[in-house]
């Protein structure tokens, strides 16, 4: 390659000894096991030795989860949260790293939660996540890199890599950055490589077989073209066809142009020989209109005489019937006269006997004094009515106010029993299935007992408050709700013979209620804490159930706190106070009865199902007591309310008879001057009746009267028989000019006639001229859409060019002379057979085909020799450079597996092109007799594969760029001997200028192993006794050595 290859980075030692990147302090707060840790680890091997279960694998999980890495490459818990300590909230990580001089520091801080939330600092400063791994690759750290980071849970992992993960692996961790790229770039070329060549071969065949398929079909394409050719000769021909038809059909629409002229010629001298005979036809009709209108005023003359004539005769029949209604009037009103003298003789007796009758009536006086004196006494009695009504009014008010008390009360009482109702629906739920049927049989058997009963329990307990309602549920035992108590010995012994079938709990209380317990005070130290209450405090019952709780529960012993006191719980136990309740947890304290020792509990506080706050204990009974003064009161007022109702109704009942006696009197009087008023209207009414008919008209008169009107009529009957007589002589003659003038309307009429017989002939001539026009003017029309029609199917057939033209001169000129040369065409091109239908449609694809497969072949050649160029180039400069460090990790591994006394070596398993097959073998034997095998489950033992795998990392030091390696626990399972060769080989590697920082974790090591300056042992500690060496004097140093020195001299 042309450019340089971009080198891995040399990390080189600073005067402190650490190489850049190293790390130099580790700091762990709420991590795994530890709560707060602060490590220093030496610049060479770091041997960390501690228990099973000390928390070296939280070191381990600390480095990788601190330096970027994911939970997943641990092999543990999948998410950060699962790291927080147990019972804490969050936690961190602090590593600090080897800057460019001994001066710098690259501080990186992972805080972490139970939520799984992450936030990076870098030198204190928050920073994004990328911002950690720029900081990671730029020293080389990869902690997902089984190499460089090989935790607990995954050393099996290592020993589980095939030779192509391995060389991966080995890839990334050692030598060239560039080759894990190159390598992964001649993966993907040959497997273009091998998609190109496998291209190219079917592409070839593919071209091969379609111009073999060509060859062997050209004959019988050429005698399809020569069929295509007269098929294309005859539809040439059929172009023409049309175009014969039209110039036809232009002759035929020219003649019938012709016979249109000569019909519209007859047409218009018929219309003139027509109009000529209807002009003097014309003039007769109008002669005959005139005498027809003369004619119709003669027929209104003679209408409207007779009209008179009729009138006037019913005005003479009229005036005979009025003459004899007269002379029948006059008969009537001499009747009359008789019966009127009859009528005043009798009224005028009437009118006597009235007046007989006023004169002997007895004047009536009205008893005034005696009218008052009832009207006073009905006063006073309607008012002392009224006092009662408004008395009686007034207790009925408050009588309805009782009433709606009295309902309230028991709208109240019905409302706690429902609350009873859920209360025990909720013991039923929990487990107490038969507490309604206990419950049931107590209210009914409650009169057998000596003293009160209480229970269930749960219905006895008041909480107001939700919150302590729950610090309630949870500190008493949910059989305690269901319980029963009595309050004497027998009551027990009875109730519990009687309740033994509902499985119910029952207690006795044997105290005397007299018991009286120290107030509940706040202290100051209580008060700082936010200590507010007792679990004794909270809630109301009868003494019985109370004292049962308390003494049964410790309820007084039980404290009450807030979220302050939740956060500072450990100073509630300095205050004696081993029990107590705050809003999100319960804290219990117990002392050892043997060392005196405390041990604490803390539980999260759940939400009780057994309570509905808010309902007061006493309020039963207040409410019973209440609703039995109430129906007193009500029976109090509606007796009273009777007893104003019994005296208003006696005090209306009097008045009622001295207005009856009143109105009787009143109505005496009335009486007597209602007669008195009837006879004298009565007389009066005679008197005017008598003058009314003496004031009538005389009979003669009358008669005088009758005999004008009579002779009137008379008068005007004859005036109207002498008008009728003229209008008759006036109709006779109206009648006569009338017969003169019809008569010369029929002369007219017959003339008309005659014409118009002769106009009828000439207008059927003219009528079948106008047929034969419109008939050859249709047939003319017909022509033209015709001709239009065909001129249009020629054009869609075929425009008239030069070219065509040209050929059409060379066709039949007759329209059977074409059609039987386009039947010889095509008869000539049927003649023509081939099996398949479509070989020349097939030919000419096939021909495209192979013009673009032999396009694409080509562009794929080139491809390939450049692809082949490529690859030859990339595995020119990859596979020298791969082969020379496997060669250089084969030297160091088998220097090493000959000073453990047996043999092992690095093969580089090559496979031509097929470089994802690539891979590292590690071959070994353990014994001299046996032949080196690869590293397997199958050939090697447990501690013979993490001899092999410590071995294989230590070969990697010197070629390794990195800061440093973690190995964790990679020497269990080995034997002595094995376990004592490998500790050797780690130290004379750790002595080596360019070896990086190391790692190795172990719960034990060998006796009286060699150790170098440059190996440092941290030693984790846990117990009640390692405080005090963590607290020692370790101003000299950070290694036992020092400090056992110091305290030795």
């Amino acid at each position: 390659m042309a450019e340089s290859r971009a080198k891995r980075p040399k990390i080189t030692r600073g005067e402190d000894d650490y190489k850049l990147g190293s790390i130099t302090k580790i700091e762990l707060h709420n991590f795994m096991t530890f709560g707060h840790i602060t490590c220093k680890p030496a610049p060479r091997l770091n041997l960390v030795i501690a228990p099973n279960g000390a928390g070296k694998s939280s070191l381990v999980c600390a480095i990788a989860l601190g330096l970027g890495g994911e939970p997943q490459l641990l092999g543990r818990a999948t998410s950060v949260g699962a790291y927080v300590k147990r019972g804490e909230a969050s936690g961190y990580i602090k590593i600090t790293l080897r800057g460019d001089t001994e001066e710098e520091h690259i501080e990186i801080m992972r805080k972490i939660d139970t939520r799984n939330k992450s936030e990076w600092l870098y030198n204190g400063r928050a920073v994004p996540k990328k911002d950690v791994v720029e900081i990671t690759q730029r020293f080389n750290v990869q902690v997902n890199n089984l190499t460089q980071f090989l935790p607990q849970d995954r050393v099996c992992e290592f020993a589980k890599l095939t030779p192509v993960q391995l060389l991966e692996e080995t890839e990334k961790a050692v030598g060239d950055p560039q080759l894990p790229i190159q390598h992964c770039a001649l993966i993907e070329q040959s497997k273009k490589l091998k998609r190109i060549e496998q291209a190219v071969e079917k592409n070839g065949e593919t071209l091969n077989q379609l111009k073999a398929l060509n060859a062997e079909q050209e004959k019988d394409v050429e005698r399809v073209r020569q069929r295509e050719e007269l098929l294309a000769k005859a539809d040439t021909m059929k172009k023409k066809l049309p175009w014969l038809k039209y110039d036809m059909k232009k002759a035929e629409c020219m003649e019938a142009m012709e016979q249109e002229k000569d019909a519209k010629k007859k047409l218009e001298k018929a219309a003139r020989t027509l109009n000529q005979l209807k002009e003097p036809i014309e003039k007769q009709k109008q002669e005959r209109v005139v005498m027809e209108s003369k004619n119709t005023k003669v027929v209104k003359n003679i209408s409207e005489n007779a009209n008179k004539r009729m009138r006037l005769l019913e005005n003479v029949n009229r005036l005979g019937v009025l003459i004899k209604e007269k002379y029948n009037e006059m008969e009537e009103l001499k009747k009359q006269e008789e019966s009127r003298q009859q009528r005043i003789s009798k009224a005028k007796e009437d009118l006597a006997a009235a007046e007989l009758e006023l004169e002997n009536l007895t004047p009536y006086a009205a008893p005034t004094d005696e009218i008052a004196r009832l009207h006073a006494q009905i006063v006073d009695l309607e008012v002392s009515a009224k006092e009662k009504r408004d008395k009686k009014s007034e207790k009925e008010r408050f009588l309805n106010q009782k009433k709606l008390s009295l309902n309230t009360c028991l709208d109240k009482l019905k409302e706690m029993e429902n609350k009873n109702g859920k209360l025990l629906q909720v013991l039923k739920n929990s487990g107490a299935d038969k507490i309604v049927d206990a419950y049931k049989w107590l209210q009914e058997h409650r009169h057998q007992f000596n003293k009160e009963v209480y229970g269930p329990v749960l219905l006895e307990v008041n909480v107001p408050d939700r919150v302590h309602a729950d610090y309630l549920g949870g500190h008493v035992p949910n059989y305690m709700w269901k319980s029963f108590i009595t309050q004497d010995s027998r009551d027990r012994d009875f109730l519990v013979k009687n309740l033994k079938s509902f499985d119910v709990p029952v207690l006795n209380y044997t105290g005397n209620g007299t018991c009286h317990r120290e107030p509940f005070q706040i202290s100051e130290q209580m008060s700082a804490l936010e200590i507010y209450s007792r679990l004794d405090q909270v809630f109301d019952a009868p003494t019985a159930v109370k004292e049962v709780l308390i003494s049964q529960f410790g309820l007084d012993r039980s404290y009450i706190g807030s979220r302050t006191t939740d956060q500072r719980a450990d100073e509630v136990s300095k205050l004696g106070i081993l029990d107590f309740w705050t809003p999100e947890n319960h804290y219990r304290w117990s002392v050892s009865r043997y060392g005196g020792h405390r041990s604490a509990s803390v539980e999260s506080v759940s939400r009780s199902q057994l309570f509905l706050c808010g309902l007061e204990t006493g309020e039963v009974e207040s409410l019973m007591s209440k609703k039995g003064e109430l129906e007193e009161s009500i029976t109090a007022l509606q007796d009273i309310v009777r007893s104003l109702q019994i005296e208003e109704r006696q005090a209306e009942n009097e008045a009622a008879n001295f207005q009856k006696q009143r109105e009787e009197i009143i109505r005496n009087v009335q009486d007597g001057k209602r007669k008195q008023r009837e006879i004298e209207n009565r007389i009066a009414q005679r008197k005017k009746k008598l003058e009314s008919m003496e004031k009538e008209d005389d009979l003669d008169t009358s008669m005088a009267k009758l005999n004008e009107q009579s002779a009137k009529y008379m008068i005007d009957r004859f005036h109207s028989a002498m008008e009728i007589k003229s209008l008759l002589a006036e109709a006779v003659s109206f009648k006569q000019s009338y017969a003169e003038k019809h008569m010369m309307v029929i002369e007219f009429d017959a003339k008309i006639k005659e014409m118009e017989v002769n106009i009828k002939h000439h207008e059927k001539v003219a009528l079948q001229a106008s047929l034969h026009h419109e008939e050859c003017k249709k047939a003319e029309e017909d022509c033209r859409q015709q001709l239009l029609v065909a001129k249009k199917n020629a054009e869609s057939i075929a425009m008239i060019t030069p070219a065509l033209q040209k050929e059409f001169l060379e066709m039949p000129t007759t329209i059977e002379e074409l059609e039987a040369a386009i039947q010889e065409n095509i008869s000539q091109a049927n003649s023509i057979l081939f099996l398949n239908q479509n070989i020349l449609k097939e030919y000419e694809d096939r021909q495209q085909k192979i013009e673009e497969y032999s396009a694409k072949l080509e562009a794929d050649k080139t491809e390939l020799s450049r692809c082949i160029a490529e690859v030859d180039n990339l595995k020119g400069t990859w596979l020298p450079t791969l082969r020379s460090l496997v060669a250089q990790i084969n030297e160091t591994f088998s220097r090493n597996f000959q000073e453990m006394a047996v043999a092992g070596e690095v093969l580089l398993d090559e496979h031509e092109m097929d470089f994802d097959q690539y891979g590292i073998l590690i071959k070994v034997k353990f014994r001299q007799a046996g032949q080196l095998q690869v590293l397997s489950a199958h050939h090697q033992s447990g501690g013979e594969r993490s001899v092999s795998t410590i071995l294989y990392l230590v070969s990697l030091q010197d070629l390794t760029n990195c800061p440093f390696r973690v190995v964790d626990e990679i020497n269990q399972g080995m034997d002595p001997i094995n376990e004592r060769n490998m500790f050797q080989q780690l130290v004379r590697a750790a002595s080596q200028p360019n070896t990086p920082q190391c790692f190795l974790l172990t719960p034990k090591l060998l006796p009286d192993l060699v150790y170098s300056d440059e190996c440092s042992v941290l030693n984790i500690k846990t117990g009640p006794y390692a405080s005090s060496w963590a607290n020692g004097d370790w101003s000299e140093g950070d290694s036992y050595r020092n400090i056992l020195g110091k305290r030795g001299r």
